[in-house]
């Protein structure tokens, strides 16, 4: 098997690199990689800023249909172009608009929907959240409260949403509601979008650990959403969540950022002494290293044969495949920041903003979030059992 890319993949990836290495110089001084760069108020003008650039370059949406502001670029190429932005820690692709309700919109939404959200998420113009954790549905989101009544040809949502990445900054949102409560978990579920400018809506944030905003709660309080604003059918929303998940979930680009991480990492032992001999030579410190260069290709190997997966259209494999990826890639996030931290001693749990602080802080900024990464977008332990039921065939427990 021949794992390298083509001379025309590689031409691309050229391009892509040398677009990202130059864009970034433009990079704010306190820009920080990650869920809390793209939406502080340091991040978000370079994140739209990026955006627009993208969008210009018809980088944006590449996969997507030319009507609706893509080029058809095959699935392997979209992959090429996450690895890199993940590499250079750039922002500019909204995870949630053209990540997730973009492509959910191409597969089950209707033309009038298509040709009204799909070319202002191309040109980045309008950005999106996703509501659908609520506090006491989580990881079990079958099990939502919140409630969507049938008045004339509006319908009115009554409930709370929590862990809504960006939603303060968001200009639409898509969101799950419960439109029939005879009806038990999936079952009686409608997906809806809606505008955030609309009457009662409102934004709550939720500060995490590490003092950043990234994360809201939703109030939805008898908002008024026309029924031309559900995708699919009433009560099948179920089905169009599932449908959502399923897109670009090779996590490559959560990998990449893991390289560049280990390849700070390497330099700051280069060029750090301990004893007069630098960090590098203990045998100890080596092993640890070659160990994450080690796993970090295996991770490479995952992300790439999720999108060999999805580009032959094995969409269960390639469900399975992502689940796998996505539950790799994150520990490894984490074994990453705790060997920085590790191999730092105390420097490396100095915030960013200290003039001690080793590397900006990015251990120690790395050490506090990515446990979180193992929650957000379906725990370790949900993504476990997806992977024994829908790739192994294991019998669910019931």
């Amino acid at each position: 098997m021949d794992f390298k890319l083509t001379p025309q993949q590689e031409a691309l990836k050229k391009e892509f690199e040398d677009f990202f290495e130059a864009e970034m110089k433009n990079a704010p001084e306190d820009w920080v990689w990650g869920l809390e760069g793209l939406f502080n108020d340091v991040g978000w003008p370079f994140n739209v800023y990026m955006a627009r650039k993208l969008a210009e370059k018809g980088w944006l949406v590449r996969p997507w249909p030319e009507e609706y502001g893509g080029c058809n670029a095959p699935m392997m190429e979209q992959l090429i172009f996450s690895d890199v932005i993940g590499y250079f820690c750039a922002p500019g692709v909204d995870p949630l608009g053209v990540g997730m309700i973009g492509p959910t919109l191409l597969a089950a939404g209707t033309e009038e929907q298509k040709r009204e959200h799909l070319p202002p998420i191309a040109k980045a113009e309008r950005f999106w959240c996703q509501g659908w954790s609520e506090p006491n549905a989580g990881s079990d989101l079958a099990s939502l409260t919140t409630r969507a009544v049938k008045d004339g040809d509006d319908w009115i949502i009554n409930g709370q949403k929590c862990w809504n990445t960006g939603a303060h900054r968001a200009d639409w949102c898509f969101t799950l509601a419960r439109t029939n409560p005879e009806e038990k978990r999936g079952k009686g579920l409608t997906f809806f979008i809606l505008d955030m400018k609309t009457p009662g809506v409102s934004v709550v944030p939720i500060v995490g650990m590490d003092g950043s905003t990234h994360f809201n709660e939703i109030y939805f309080d008898d908002v008024r959403v026309p029924s031309r604003n559900i995708i699919g059918e009433v009560n099948g929303g179920w089905v169009i969540t599932q449908t959502t998940m399923n897109f670009e979930r090779s996590s490559v680009g959560v990998i990449s950022g893991v390289l560049r991480a280990l390849n700070e990492l390497v330099q700051y032992c280069k060029e750090t002494t301990l004893k007069g001999k630098p960090l590098i030579e203990d045998p100890h410190i080596r092993h640890r290293l070659a160990q994450l260069a080690i796993d970090i290709e295996v991770g490479h190997a995952m992300s790439y044969r999720c999108g060999w997966l999805q580009e032959k259209g094995d969409i269960m494999a390639a469900a399975a495949a992502s689940c796998g990826a996505k539950v790799y890639s994150t520990e490894l996030w984490q074994r990453t920041a705790f060997t920085g931290i590790e191999i730092m001693g105390l420097y490396g749990t100095v915030a960013k903003g200290s003039k001690r602080a080793v590397l900006k802080g990015q251990f120690e900024n790395l050490a506090q979030i990515t446990p979180g990464y193992k929650l957000g977008g379906g725990t370790s332990e949900v993504m476990r059992s997806i992977i024994a039921w829908v790739g192994l065939g294991l019998p669910r427990i019931k």
